[in-house]
């Protein structure tokens, strides 16, 4: 992990852990728009027209494009826990990849890396 406390390039485990301390954190202060945004940022991602799966999907692919490392961990950890296979998910890659363009490469090497290291987590390796 780096001195800013940042999970970028650290283990799954130090990013869900530094996730789940600054979330508490975050919504412990109980301010009024950031609960409400926390709120909707997680309903917009529950079933309706759409699966779970393709909105884990979706939000795969923004985040790819928006070059949000944290956002691509999270949502790679999201479609495995959603059934999202590996050809899946590259297929989802390679549509981040077009949309975005070369600048998305080091994203998309950190997702697979995550996705990887998912596998082996689940695997026992």
């Amino acid at each position: 992990m780096s001195d800013d406390n940042s999970p970028r390039a650290g283990s799954l485990a130090e990013f869900r852990a530094f996730r789940e301390k600054m979330n508490a954190e975050i919504l412990g202060e109980d301010n009024l728009v950031i609960n409400r945004f926390f709120n909707l940022d997680g309903r917009a991602y529950e079933a309706g027209a759409l699966d779970v799966k393709t909105k884990e999907l979706l939000g795969l692919v923004a985040s790819m494009v928006l070059r949000c490392d944290d956002c691509v961990t999270y949502h790679v950890v999201r479609c495995q826990e959603e059934g999202v296979t590996r050809e899946e998910a590259f297929e989802a890659f390679g549509v981040g990849l077009i949309v975005g363009g070369s600048i998305v490469i080091p994203h998309l090497r950190r997702a697979v890396a995550r996705w990887t290291e998912l596998e082996r987590e689940s695997s026992g390796r």
